[in-house]
């Protein structure tokens, strides 16, 4: 059985840093995309990258992992350059293996068994015999929470939540030292997503695992996150813990976190809600504020051809089999 190994990482009064985004630029033909990103990621830490959609987010996480190269500035790992205009694609093949992903819904082989899954990537960058390929995926499905009969089910078998959890432990066993996470809490329920969270947290307690998140999730970002930085128009316009951010003075930050967005409800006032609902209230006012298609026709219609609650009579329940048969001789249908 082949053991992880925990990441020494340095108290936090004296992290040491491990990934150094300086002066990052990038456009495309006319348009800034990225302009002039600086970041630091220290080791053992968690950043969470948060920002609207199309503010750059994904463009970022694909020059760290090396997709694409930047137009100006560079990448540091561990204080050497491994991006800069300069860099070709060759060259960041090496450095690649150092990083584990987990892409936006797990990005799984839908034609492999979750075990051909997590053996794939040890077969193509490794030497290791199949009997330590077979122990490595028991080990990584069982440090995501995953029993190791899921070996033999089929992607299309797992839900949303267990195909993250599937991805992460394909990332995991190239025991990488640092882990990028694309939007890892995408489309799951509340449940899921603080579970998800979870894992993130404990690999950082088990393995000293420094973290990167791309993620638009802000109540994920206060859970797990040690610094949070808000990306806005291809700007990094806020970088510091979770508590500095609430802080902020600056309106995009703010909009963001806060989610100044209308909400908008059946009902016109919220407060509604606040307590104990009057059924007979509801029918004396709800006519202009609800849009009901009923069951049935209605009786009765208002002149803007909205079913009208106050002249609508319900149907009354019928034993089973009696309605069917009023339906048939109202039709004439046998």
């Amino acid at each position: 059985m082949m053991h992880w190994k925990k990441i020494p990482v340095a108290s936090k009064m004296n992290r040491l840093s491990m990934l150094k985004v300086e002066h990052l630029k990038k456009h495309f033909g006319s348009q800034v995309v990225l302009d002039d990103i600086n970041l630091e990621v220290n080791k053992g830490e968690i950043l969470c990258i948060i920002g609207q959609s199309g503010c750059g987010k994904t463009v970022l996480f694909r020059h760290i992992i090396g997709l694409m190269f930047p137009d100006g500035g560079r990448i540091m790992l561990d204080n050497e350059v491994i991006s800069s205009p300069m860099t070709r694609p060759s060259d960041f093949n090496k450095t690649r293996k150092r990083f584990g992903i987990l892409f936006q819904g797990a990005a799984l082989f839908d034609s492999m068994d979750v075990g051909e899954n997590l053996a794939f990537p040890l077969r193509e960058h490794t030497d290791m015999t199949e009997g330590e390929i077979r122990a490595l995926i028991s080990e990584s499905l069982e440090m995501v929470g995953l029993k190791e009969a899921f070996k033999t089910k089929m992607p299309s078998e797992l839900s949303g939540g267990m195909r993250s959890r599937v991805g992460l432990a394909r990332a995991l066993v190239m025991k990488p030292e640092i882990m990028l996470y694309d939007e890892p809490t995408s489309a799951l329920d509340p449940i899921m997503t603080d579970k998800i969270n979870d894992l993130i947290l404990s690999l950082r307690e088990k393995l000293g695992m420094t973290s990167i998140v791309i993620t638009h999730d802000i109540s994920s970002a206060y859970k797990i996150a040690d610094k949070i930085a808000y990306l806005h128009e291809g700007q990094i316009l806020f970088a510091g813990s979770p508590a500095e951010i609430r802080k902020s003075r600056n309106p995009y930050v703010q909009q963001f976190i806060r989610g100044q967005r209308k909400l908008h409800y059946a009902l016109e006032e919220e407060d509604t809600y606040a307590g104990q609902v009057d059924v007979e209230q509801l029918k004396n006012t709800t006519t202009t504020k609800f849009k009901m298609r009923p069951k049935t026709a209605p009786q009765a219609s208002s002149p803007s051809g909205l079913f009208d609650l106050q002249n609508f009579t319900p149907r009354q329940d019928t034993p089973a089999g009696e309605d069917g048969d009023q339906e048939q001789q109202q039709t004439g249908t046998t």
